[in-house]
């Protein structure tokens, strides 16, 4: 059984990934940036999602020596120009809090009229191998809905509660996991990552 380096802290994700592989019978051992000793630290300059993720897929896979995957993410709001995007986990400030986040984020959008306050979340994942960064896999999904005024619901972390989506008629706060698998960002774009993963994988072999 191959292994594969999903370049993250982020237990969550990881238990995301390890159950759709094993979901979708793709063989491979999933390791984390836990399992290495002093991961180099990887600055996201990128001025995209796309660009953020290659930075630290190439990075880690040139430190791990096997391919490895990054993604990153982040909330787009029209009325905001497209704001926080790229800076979603430091909108607020350098370091990472998502009361602050969304403090900030009503306050941008003081005023603005509910059929103003269109959204989407975003999920950029890069493939790399390590000699071979010309070749990356790159997949993105999607997901559309508006930030409302007021949060709803426990679950969930970052922007969940102030993100609500029309056709299910919750906020990503008040999903249980497997409803928000089903239509998030991230969700999607891990559905494209197992469709062109092992194809991808194969041309190295």
């Amino acid at each position: 059984m191959k292994e594969i380096l999903f370049a993250t802290n982020n237990q969550g994700k990881v238990r995301e990934l390890k159950e759709a592989f094993k979901t979708a019978g793709v063989d491979l051992i999933v390791k984390t940036n836990a399992d290495l000793d002093q991961v180099p630290y990887v600055a996201e300059t990128g001025f995209t999602f796309e660009a953020n993720a290659k930075l630290k897929a190439h990075a880690l896979a040139e430190y791990a020596g096997m391919p490895t995957i990054a993604d990153d993410s982040g909330l787009m709001v029209d009325a905001l120009n497209g704001e926080p995007g790229v800076r979603s986990a430091r909108y607020a400030g350098e370091e990472h809090n998502d009361a602050h986040n969304n403090a900030k984020l009503l306050a941008e959008l003081g005023g603005t009229p509910e059929e103003k306050r269109t959204a989407k979340f975003n999920t950029t994942i890069v493939v790399s191998m390590p000699g071979h960064f010309d070749r990356d896999l790159v997949v993105s999904g999607q997901c559309e809905g508006r930030i409302l005024s007021v949060p709803r619901g426990q679950d969930g972390f970052g922007y969940d509660p102030l993100f609500y989506v029309p056709d299910k008629q919750k906020t990503f706060a008040q999903m249980t996991t497997d409803e928000k698998n089903e239509i998030s960002h991230r969700g999607r774009a891990i559905v494209a990552l197992l469709e062109q993963l092992p194809s991808w994988l194969a041309q190295f072999e």
